[in-house]
């Protein structure tokens, strides 16, 4: 069984689309600064897993840009 589900990832996000968006730029960002990790002890090793395990977990939020109406 894969953990997080992917399933309940895009609930939180609300599109796949964005859930890949933000992982990569979080896993980015634990590359330069390992010491940066929001949960207590992650089960994955990699920086990816570990962005998704932040994202289930509540500790990463995001916030969606205004659109312009035209």
């Amino acid at each position: 069984m894969i953990y997080p589900s992917i399933d309940k990832l895009v609930d939180k996000v609300e599109s796949k689309y964005t859930l890949v968006s933000l992982a990569s730029k979080r896993a980015r960002q634990l590359r330069e600064n390992e010491k940066d990790i929001k949960v207590g002890k992650p089960n994955s090793k990699k920086f990816v897993g570990i962005a998704l395990e932040e994202i289930i977990e509540n500790q990463l939020l995001f916030e969606r840009p205004k659109t312009v109406d035209r």
